[in-house]
């Protein structure tokens, strides 16, 4: 049986986030259903949703394939017109999903997000997603309401509801077939950046994402994974590596050789900051480029022939957000020169 809408929680040893925020996603999705999908936790995390909420479906994953394989294998059990693709650590809001579900209505909108705040302070937008993402020329993702590590206060200023290159994996509304069209996320990825990705390869078959600020969510962040953490550093710069090898349709030698270069610079940066296992972490992400490339390759060669001659390139910045922030100091997105914004 095709249900309407299934929320899907990807669980791993997350018990306390699922006491935490599992009430406030069952309060306010009445009659709409939820499921945990469970990658091998080794906490008493089911134990705890058998016990306390057995109206909640569990798939059991055969293994950790991390945040991609995770999902992968956990929707495609699961019959469902729309996807909501929800982190544990997130508690949502009345009212959440209605302004969601009317924006996927447009048959040329494949799926889209909520703005994203912080749960510590709910003022302030939260690094995975604000208010809507988008890449620049480099394919260095930001957000209204976040420039790297920079976070704005939510004053409102970010709430129209529009069209962006990427939707937040942390909370993202997404239309089932379009998901299974493009074989869902890469599961080479493990996790970081692989809904970028998978964005961008269903805007090459001419769909689009938007945000839809008047759903509104609040973040954690980092609850799998601290941001701070050289794992995440590892995953970010091989995993954007991967992204640019896949999906961009330039001259890829020059576009990869200059990114390498930032990369190497950021090396520098981190150990001249105290931190070598960050400049260890993105060594480390280089070796592995060059170790999967021969399979990112022939990803590529794949996409191209299922791809539309011109993607949807609608929230590509053709400025460079590294020389924004850094040189000229721009501390938002609205202080960015939104004529380099395509639209």
């Amino acid at each position: 049986m095709i249900t309407e809408i299934a929320i899907v929680i990807l669980n791993f040893n997350g018990k306390s986030y699922l006491e935490t925020f599992l009430p406030s996603v069952i309060e306010f999705s009445p009659g709409i259903r939820i499921i945990i999908a469970d990658n091998q936790s080794t906490d008493d995390s089911l134990f705890f949703l058998r016990q306390n909420y057995p109206d909640v479906e569990i798939i059991l994953n055969l293994e950790n394939g991390g945040f991609a394989k995770g999902y992968n294998d956990a929707l495609s059990k699961i019959d469902s017109k729309y996807y909501l693709l929800l982190n544990s650590d997130i508690e949502v809001s009345r009212g959440w999903l209605d302004p969601l579900l009317n924006a996927v209505n447009d048959d040329k909108v494949a799926g889209c997000q909520p703005k994203v705040l912080a749960f510590h302070n709910k003022s302030v937008f939260e690094h995975a997603g604000a208010s809507g993402g988008f890449l620049d020329r480099n394919f260095f993702p930001f957000c209204r309401g976040r420039i790297f590590d920079l976070t704005e206060t939510d004053e409102g200023q970010y709430d129209n509801e529009q069209e962006v290159f990427w939707a937040s994996g942390a909370c993202m509304l997404i239309k089932s077939d379009v998901f299974h069209q493009v074989n869902g996320f890469d599961e080479d990825f493990f996790a970081h950046m692989e809904e970028i990705d998978m964005c961008w390869r269903i805007k090459k078959l001419g769909y689009s994402f938007k945000v839809v600020p008047s759903s509104v969510v609040y973040h954690v962040g980092g609850g799998t994974l601290a941001y701070n953490s050289p794992k995440k550093t590892y995953l970010n710069f091989r995993n954007s590596l991967f992204m640019i090898t896949k999906n961009y349709e330039g001259n890829l030698f020059f576009k990869i050789s200059y990114r390498l270069f930032l990369d190497g610079i950021a090396g520098v940066l981190f150990t001249l900051k105290g931190s070598p296992l960050h400049t260890l972490s993105v060594l480390k992400s280089h070796r592995d480029f060059y170790k999967f490339l021969p399979e990112m390759l022939k990803k590529r060669s794949e996409l191209n022939k299922t791809s539309y001659k011109e993607a949807n390139l609608v929230g590509t910045y053709s400025g460079s957000i590294l020389w924004a922030r850094y040189f000229k100091g721009i501390l938002k997105y609205s202080d960015l020169n939104f004529r380099l914004f395509k639209k």
